[in-house]
């Protein structure tokens, strides 16, 4: 049944291989069963694995780690809808639609950027709960937790740019991940010190970054995520209410790196970035 199946991996928020955040995109000919799609990702040993199947001229989409299933991906999503344009099952003048968790997904081309169409997804308050503070290293400024994720602000960008997580001690707190977060300081996020992306950093020249950020999730196996979509629906919101404005340009820092831009539209978030093609296999 698998015999003949392409897949792809794409490094989304790049622009150059090798940079931004990969992912596996698998475009079947009818749905497969769970078992099948947690193996296929376990064995791609990707943060995500995106599995397409086509209805109609839409498509259902769903992602997996290779540990879980999850809810929302933008990184994938980049990627798949890239894939689709590229390999010529959809019109570069189409939009991509995507059936998934988190209801319909919607991809488009804005230039030479790709922008998704994500639910805003909101921050409240929250009490860290025990050991989440003392895994990360940090001192927090604020924590807010949301149906996926926690968020720690952090007191600067280069404290975000320092942390060294002790995983084995947050893979035991009870959520998909943690986002540690600070305001930019465009003086020094660019690439002369810590981890980052050159090419993301060209792309952006002349503009400056209005926040960085860092995303870890090893309790669905990814100790950091290099480029995480789904967390900037929550950074973006979380920092419109901060900073006043609804445009930003973000910079998550991990070693590949990868810049976002974000927009929010009443409760949606936009999220922008480039996408590269760097292996295409078949399954045998």
């Amino acid at each position: 049944m698998t015999k003949g199946l392409l897949i792809y991996q794409v490094d989304a928020f790049a622009d150059e291989p090798f940079s931004g955040n990969p992912a596996a995109v698998c475009i079947l000919h009818q749905a497969m069963d769970d078992a099948w799609m947690q193996q296929v990702a376990q064995e791609m040993n990707l943060s995500e694995t995106a599995f397409l199947v086509p209805d109609g001229s839409d498509f259902h989409l769903r992602w997996f780690t290779p540990l879980a299933e999850v809810d929302l991906c933008g990184h994938a999503t980049l990627a798949a809808a890239h894939v689709l344009w590229e390999a010529g099952y959809l019109y570069p003048s189409e939009e991509a639609r995507f059936h998934t968790r988190s209801g319909l997904l919607t991809a488009a081309h804005d230039e030479d950027r790709i922008v998704l169409d994500f639910p805003a997804v909101a921050v409240t308050p929250a009490a860290p709960p025990p050991g989440l503070l003392e895994a990360l290293g940090v001192e927090a400024v604020a924590v807010g937790k949301n149906q996926y994720d926690y968020l720690v602000e952090v007191a600067d960008a280069a404290t975000v740019r320092a942390l060294a997580p002790d995983f084995s001690a947050l893979a035991k707190v009870h959520a998909r991940g943690v986002m540690v977060t600070a305001q930019a300081e465009p003086a020094a996020d660019g690439p002369a010190d810590g981890p980052t992306d050159g090419a993301a950093y060209r792309r952006a020249e002349g503009e400056a970054y209005d926040f960085i950020s860092r995303f870890f999730g090893p309790a669905v196996g990814v100790n950091e995520d290099p480029v995480t979509g789904s967390a900037h629906c929550a950074l973006g919101p979380y920092w419109a209410a901060k900073l006043g404005k609804q445009t930003f340009l973000a910079y998550q820092a991990s070693a590949r790196g990868g810049a976002v831009h974000v927009e929010l539209v009443g409760d949606r978030v936009r999220l922008g970035g480039r996408a590269v093609t760097v292996l295409r296999g078949e399954f045998v």
